[in-house]
């Protein structure tokens, strides 16, 4: 098992703000950070590309991103899913809320979300960014997770936004993987 300080849990599941599936510019820098390879993307759109191997079946992994006990063992143990679209898809922690509406899902393959950013970003919060998270099987024990985030906007809170998300984000699946890897996060009670 995993135990982080609430900080801790609460930074890294305020980091999942939006992302959708692109096509990817032709020239776009990629970095592994853990288990997670991180590509920022400048063209054709501005883009976040998130990719992690999960060593789950596809159906755990659909589970943990689409109830709300499954979230609640990687993301945070506060959570509400309601898997449908305009349904909710969020993580409700003490000071914040963290996640978004759900724009539309295919079982087992894709979920976009349309993303509230951390409440240190107002203007990217209020706006929304969009988060598409698509999964392929690629055994009978191994999933692939695909996070992109688009529809960034210019200016100086949308570029460090950006730019924060790009290590929040991968931190965020990296606590994914970890969950199956060491089992479910146990969260310290709350009040």
């Amino acid at each position: 098992m995993i135990v982080r300080s609430m900080r801790e849990n609460t930074m890294m599941a305020v980091l999942i703000v939006g992302a959708t599936l692109l096509a990817l510019s032709t020239e776009p820098v990629a970095r592994a950070a853990g288990p997670v390879t991180v590509t920022r993307v400048v063209s054709p759109e501005k883009a976040l590309r998130f990719e992690v191997i999960v060593p789950a079946s596809l159906e755990q992994v659909w589970a943990a991103f689409t109830t709300s006990e499954g979230l609640a063992t990687w993301l945070w143990r506060d959570t509400r899913v309601d898997a449908r679209p305009g349904g909710d898809w969020l993580a409700i922690f003490p000071q914040s809320t963290a996640g978004g509406t759900i724009i539309s899902l295919t079982p087992k393959a894709t979920l976009v979300i349309a993303a509230s950013a951390p409440d240190k970003f107002p203007t990217v919060r209020k706006e929304h960014t969009r988060a598409t998270f698509e999964f392929s099987a690629l055994s009978a024990d191994s999933t692939k997770v695909t996070l992109v985030q688009t529809e960034w906007k210019a200016g100086d809170e949308w570029d460090a936004a950006y730019e924060y998300l790009a290590g929040g984000n991968a931190e965020l699946l990296t606590q994914l993987y970890q969950r199956f890897v060491s089992g479910p996060l146990v969260w310290p009670k709350g009040r």
